[in-house]
């Protein structure tokens, strides 16, 4: 193999990464202003389904990506929303609540998934030809025919164009919602009350901040961040319906939250690592002698996200010794009257 076409191998999987770890960093982000506010939802995973199954079928029906991506916001709110409910107003165990919000959101997501292709021709099971349209769009690509050719720079400017500006205005988006969301946390005054509620809620409450409103506040965006990342997969990266279609990310995203230290920004490099361990097992034609090797076996692969997200969670909770180890109040109820 040329060095020309392991460059372009190395830029198609950089790319391909970026597009696969899209859902895990909008459902981090979500999770992680849930976590910030001192609720635990493990719920992620049926959120993200509840709101890839209602965008799809929204999609499916009305051919609208505004209309699609408002139904699966409005149905991973409504997840959350329940879970807020249980576990801010009436004080239900928060793992418990989060769990169940996991089957909930699992069966409503089958049934939802279900009546999006019930009775129509396999011709219309993938997502509409506009709304395919509308993610091709490439904003920040353009023609670099006239100096790819040039020596060094002609392969240095392929080279990021290919790995980094061929990707739709939805990452770009959600790229900068991170960091926007970093701005938020630790620079405006909002972001430090949402701080202070999840390290401790009973401070706050005396500084006069209004402890509940933030809970559900954060707890509902967030269920809805993660109906959106639910929506990508099933409209762009897969681009049809398939019962569990998120197979497992929504427990990697638990697992990233805290792998990222419950920072947005970090949260794009962390996304991005779990993301390229999953494309990395279409890509192994660059190094062909790792194909015989077991550890790069097609099946070995197929684990590693998930290996690794239990690594992640060993390490991080054997190094407790002089590390945050996330919000004080983190999955602990909240009583005002035990102020």
């Amino acid at each position: 193999m040329n060095d020309n076409l392991i460059y372009v191998t190395i830029a198609l999987f950089i790319a391909s990464a970026i597009r696969i770890s899209l859902p895990l960093l909008l459902g981090a982000l979500g999770e992680t202003i849930t976590e910030r506010a001192g609720n635990l939802n493990l719920g992620v995973e049926g959120m993200m389904l509840m709101g890839a199954s209602a965008g799809f079928l929204t999609a499916v029906r009305t051919q609208s990506v505004l209309l699609a991506l408002l139904a699966a916001m409005l149905a991973s709110g409504f997840g959350a929303a329940l879970y807020g409910m249980l576990t801010i107003t009436f004080r239900t165990n928060q793992i418990v609540t989060g769990l169940a919000l996991t089957i909930f959101g699992t069966g409503f997501a089958n049934t939802m998934g279900k009546a999006s292709v019930l009775g129509k021709p396999l011709s219309s099971h993938a997502t509409p030809a506009n709304i395919k349209s509308f993610f091709a769009i490439k904003p920040l690509s353009f023609d670099i025919s006239a100096i790819e050719g040039k020596p060094v720079i002609g392969p240095v400017i392929k080279f990021i164009s290919t790995a980094f500006l061929q990707h739709n205005i939805y990452v770009y988006g959600v790229i900068l919602l991170a960091v926007l969301l970093t701005v938020f946390l630790y620079k405006t005054r909002a972001g430090l009350n949402l701080r202070t509620v999840g390290e401790n809620p009973y401070a706050a409450d005396s500084a006069g901040i209004n402890v509940i409103r933030i809970k559900y506040t954060y707890v509902i965006a967030g269920g809805m961040l993660c109906g959106l990342a639910g929506v990508y997969m099933s409209m762009v990266n897969i681009g049809s319906w398939v019962d569990n279609i998120t197979a497992g990310r929504g427990w990697i995203v638990v697992a990233l939250v805290i792998f990222v230290r419950w920072d947005p920004l970090k949260a794009i490099l962390g996304s991005f690592f779990f993301g390229a361990l999953e494309v990395l097992k279409f890509y192994l034609d660059i190094v062909p002698a790792l194909k015989s090797s077991l550890f790069f076996n097609m099946y070995f692969l197929e684990m590693y996200p998930y290996i690794m997200t239990i690594i992640v969670l060993v390490i991080t909770y054997a190094s407790k010794k002089g590390t945050w180890v996330g919000p004080a109040s983190l999955s602990l109820p909240y009583f005002r009257e035990e102020r």
